[in-house]
């Protein structure tokens, strides 16, 4: 067997661990959970589990920091100063609106939040991890510069901005065991943009800005 193919075999056992993992935590919680039953749901051996995961901990923090880095990952949108701001702002919010469509990503939130409730020091790691949050930070500071936007307090419109997504296409899908649709996540971002262009749009261009928006 070929290098190459035997890597492939070794991240499809550990995504099936993985997968397995999000399944018995979510269905049984944290402290419920068993390495037995996520080794039979993954249809591996128990030996595989934990030649991957050496205990039930290091499993649970692999799901963090793979929530995490699909996280960070999609968050990589650097400002583009060519764009309208709307179009810019649109763009921006979709690479946390392509996630909440994700039923993967979604099931791995559900799970991870469900533990981080019960326990405060898991939820301090997990914001921890959440490194890209900045990017936005950074957007809204690079608009203002450039005239676009009016931010006096760029990180608190990034997390007025991020607050306005998650409020309609990520709390409420959580607890009702779902994810939005494309359709539904375009309508919660374009509204959001919609909302930040209200209040930080330049006051010289704030008209502008309001003949576009429908309504």
């Amino acid at each position: 067997m070929s290098e190459e193919l035997k890597m492939s075999v070794t991240a499809r056992k550990k995504k099936q661990i993985l997968e397995a993992a999000i399944a018995e935590f979510q269905e049984r919680g944290f402290a419920g959970a068993s390495m037995d039953r996520i080794s039979e749901r993954a249809q591996v051996s128990k030996r595989t589990v934990y030649n991957h995961f050496e205990s039930k901990e290091e499993l649970f923090k692999a799901i963090n920091q793979c929530l995490a880095d699909q996280f960070n990952a999609a968050m990589e949108v650097p400002y583009d100063p060519g764009l309208p701001i709307r179009d810019a702002l649109l763009r921006l919010g979709w690479a946390e609106g392509d996630l909440l469509t994700s039923p993967c990503f979604m099931n791995m939130a559900r799970m991870v939040m469900s533990e981080t409730i019960r326990d405060p020091k898991l939820a301090e790691d997990m914001d921890a991890r959440m490194t890209k949050l900045s990017v936005v930070e950074d957007f809204m500071a690079k608009a203002t510069r450039e005239g676009k936007l009016d931010v006096p307090d760029p990180k608190l419109a990034a997390t007025q901005f991020m607050g306005l997504i998650k409020s309609r296409g990520f709390f409420p899908n959580i607890y009702a065991n779902r994810q939005a649709t494309r359709d539904e996540m375009a309508a919660v971002i374009e509204d959001s943009v919609d909302m930040i262009l209200a209040r930080y749009a330049p006051a010289e261009k704030a008209e502008d800005f309001q003949e576009t928006v429908p309504g």
